[in-house]
């Protein structure tokens, strides 16, 4: 009973509740057929020299998108800016599939739908807030850096491959912060390491407060007319929901190296304080069952990706965030 009460807190803490104070943009008011898109080929938008230009909007944040038909109608194509799926083709390699996510759809928290962005997309916030997001490749750019294609090498340890998103946030046209993440990374000394993203990873932008968030993409592999790797990236629950939701003081605690490959150490703060630790993931499944008061935790086993560790002390809990690389 209590593993499924706590699947239910966090559940709800971090995602249920959370969404419901801050009106977050799963895409799931958009209507679509069943494996299908939207990219703007209805020509439905604001009309200028060939290009279709259309706003659309979920929960506090709008996204635009750019349908370029200088070459005729029939040769129409997404030029800039966001497109929304729920397509679930994981494997298909190739151009032909860009509208699809790695994954296989969206985000098990949230619904069918997702959105695919390009090199320098932005995001538009009703009301200035920080930023909570989930991020993904696509599949094209996912399956181009595994096996390489016409266009893109096959990613290497020997080469230092990688593949990096630039997130950055705005107040009154003015960056006030930004951060970045690995799609994928192979520049590790040890190559077992070297990933590539296929789920849904969460990612924070805080404090905030932004009214607009933009997105760059930029890789190793580059060629005379820029960059090799397909510039795509998919996102879904876009909204402001920080995931380590603490209910007593952190500094009571130090978890750390935090990204970890293999081990983490935890320390009490308070030489007395006696604890418990489980460690859940995204799904919610108990990974880790309730260890007393342990010193150091081996997490070489757990399958890269994000995880919640539940702290309980005599004081309360605190939620906090692990990531396993």
């Amino acid at each position: 009973m209590k593993k499924i009460n706590y699947l239910i807190i966090i559940l709800s803490t971090t995602f249920g509740s959370l969404f419901a104070q801050h009106n977050v943009g799963d895409f799931e008011n958009l209507t679509l057929s069943n494996e299908s898109y939207w990219d703007g080929s209805d020509m439905s938008g604001l009309h200028n020299n060939s290009v279709f230009t259309t706003t659309f909007s979920s929960g506090d944040y709008n996204f635009s998108n750019s349908y370029d038909t200088t070459w005729g109608a029939a040769s129409g194509y997404w030029s800039s800016g966001w497109v929304y799926s729920n397509m679930t083709d994981s494997t298909t390699s190739g151009f032909t599939n860009q509208y699809s996510a790695k994954p296989g759809g969206g985000h098990p928290i949230g619904g069918a739908n997702y959105a695919i962005g390009k090199p320098n997309s932005t995001i538009v916030f009703n009301n200035p807030d920080g930023l909570s997001i989930n991020i993904t490749n696509s599949t094209y750019a996912a399956n181009s850096m595994r096996d390489g294609d016409a266009f893109a090498k096959k990613f290497t340890n020997a080469d230092q491959d990688y593949f990096k998103l630039h997130i950055y946030g705005y107040s009154n046209g003015s960056i006030t912060d930004s951060t970045e993440f690995f799609l994928a990374d192979f520049t590790h000394a040890d190559s077992t390491l070297d990933y590539i993203v296929t789920d849904w990873q969460y990612v924070e932008l805080l404090p905030g407060p932004y009214d607009s968030v933009s997105f760059n993409l930029s890789s190793s592999d580059v060629g005379a007319f820029g960059m090799n790797t397909p510039a795509y990236f998919c996102i879904d629950n876009v909204g402001n929901y920080p995931l380590s939701t603490i209910e007593i003081s952190e500094n009571k605690f130090s978890v750390y190296p935090n990204p970890s490959s293999n081990l983490i150490n935890l320390k009490s703060l308070e030489n007395n304080d006696e604890y418990m630790i489980s460690i859940f993931d995204i799904f919610g499944k108990e990974i880790i069952h309730n260890l007393k008061n342990p010193k150091q935790i081996d997490i070489s086993s757990f399958v890269k990706g994000q995880y919640i560790m539940k702290i309980e002390t005599k004081d309360g809990i605190i939620n906090e965030r692990l990531l396993k690389i």
